[in-house]
């Protein structure tokens, strides 16, 4: 199985009240940095049999943006083990109930998404070797003993990716279920 770490992208300022937090959507730069995320994955043709998302609402924008950039018309799973609280035993639980899946997308938060890579392509041994960008994603190949890391991307370098970072979505937009 492929497992694609998405980080949400840039949502403003943390709130300090944990309730509005948990509501705030992207800002202007994310949108745009979900826009470059999504065109460069498509170009690189990169296909998604499910998109799990944490349920605050800048992983669901996020999930839903690049989602659309794909292609990916099937609904969003909204799961608590990406959750910015969540343990590496929930996602690893997350992983084995979808694990007769090819390629399966997740959106998360920091510090916990770049937790669950670090662990994932070290075996266990380091939380702390790989450090997600907001907007970033990586792929990871899940069946080899350890799990791989192919590679992750920056939203600066999928902006670059491509000469006009205003141009139109490469994927005709599809409802969401």
């Amino acid at each position: 199985m492929l497992v694609y770490f998405l980080r949400h992208a840039s949502a403003g300022q943390h709130r300090a009240n944990p309730a509005a937090d948990d509501k705030r959507p992207l800002d202007k730069e994310g949108i745009e940095q979900c826009r470059d995320i999504g065109h460069l994955l498509s170009t690189l043709d990169v296909q998604v049999d499910l998109i799990v998302s944490s349920p605050l609402k800048r992983a669901t924008q996020t999930a839903s943006l690049v989602g659309t950039e794909l292609g990916y018309d099937s609904k969003l799973i909204l799961d608590a083990a990406m959750s910015p609280n969540a343990t590496y035993e929930d996602f690893r639980g997350l992983l084995r109930r979808h694990g007769k899946l090819d390629a399966v997308m997740v959106v998360g938060h920091n510090p916990s998404i770049s937790k669950f890579l670090s662990l994932m392509v070290t075996n266990g041994a380091f939380d702390k070797a790989v450090d997600m960008k907001k907007g970033g994603v990586a792929r990871v190949d899940y069946d080899t003993k350890p799990p791989a890391l192919t590679w992750l991307l920056t939203p600066k370098v999928a902006r670059s990716g491509h000469s006009d970072s205003k141009a139109a979505s490469s994927r005709p937009k599809t409802a969401r279920k």
